[in-house]
């Protein structure tokens, strides 16, 4: 079983503020208003978030891979603010493409380090991220106009079919879970999540080494809609695989190449508070 003393020593020594902060809210009871407060850090006048909040990218202008992160925290900490969310769609809204879909980056990452994998692909509208920032802007009731149009592409590009790798399946599927128009969702639902087990990039065997989205990316709690879609065998062996993956020094390892050895200790710290939250979710910590 996992040391949850000894992860919290990790994320002491070597996380950033906001994992820490975050930890201590979701752990040790924290308010919340600590993870906020940190979290500000990164904002920008227009609304957005960037100075490498994704620590990937060490680019201070706003980016919506950097909004879905800030969103995914303040959600993870129990402490949605709206204010900060209307001002991420209005960020997005202005850099968004005439249909509403919204690229994982924007050209100025590239003037930045950044890691290897993050190239010119990174600029192009897609399922990945608008449909996961429209889920997760869905669920907290949110309304906006750029909000709206991008639903509206949600459901097209999703009713085409063409979802890509299991990265933008996983944020097709946060799109379903939370979309207003349920039956709708619920049509589609079926060929989305069978599309996940032959996407690019799906680590479906526990045991694999690679780098990939697992089904608890998927499904990071017992009670997620696509829980379902994965026997409890594989959740399970997944499981296992996440307790025998802490290391040495208690936190989590990740299996791609960051640019620097600092934005190595704050993904890990991401990881290791993430991990953290789905082993007890799942009655593991």
């Amino acid at each position: 079983m996992a040391s949850l003393d000894g992860a919290r020593r990790f994320l002491l020594e070597n996380a950033r503020v906001l994992e820490r902060r975050l930890f201590a809210t979701v752990f040790d009871g924290e308010p919340a208003r600590g993870v906020v407060d940190a979290l500000r850090a990164y904002r920008n006048d227009d609304g957005g978030f960037g100075h490498g909040l994704e620590p990937d990218k060490r680019c201070p202008d706003s980016q919506p891979l950097d909004v879905e992160q800030a969103l995914e925290t303040i959600e993870a900490a129990g402490a949605w603010d709206d204010g900060l969310a209307a001002g991420a769609c209005d960020f997005l809204a202005s850099i968004a493409a005439p249909d509403g879909a919204v690229s994982l980056l924007t050209p100025a990452v590239l003037q930045y380090p950044r890691a290897s994998h993050i190239t010119e692909w990174t600029l192009e509208p897609g399922i990945n991220p608008t449909c996961g920032l429209v889920g997760l802007l869905c669920a907290h009731g949110v309304e906006h106009p750029w909000l709206a149009r991008a639903t509206d592409w949600c459901w097209d590009a999703l009713a085409k079919g063409d979802l890509g790798d299991a990265h933008a399946v996983k944020e097709a599927l946060r799109f379903l879970e939370h979309a207003p128009d349920r039956a709708r969702a619920d049509e589609l639902a079926p060929a989305v999540t069978q599309a996940l087990f032959a996407a690019g990039w799906f680590r479906a065997d526990a045991e694999s080494p690679e780098y990939g989205v697992t089904p608890l990316h998927v499904a990071p709690t017992p009670d997620s809609r696509w829980h379902a879609a994965f026997g409890d065998d594989v959740i399970a062996a997944h499981l296992d695989r996440l307790e025998r993956d802490q290391q040495p020094d208690s936190g989590w390892p990740i299996t791609w190449e960051p640019p620097s050895r600092a934005a190595e200790l704050e993904y890990r710290g991401v990881e290791t508070v993430r991990v953290l939250r789905t082993l007890r979710a799942y009655g593991r910590l």
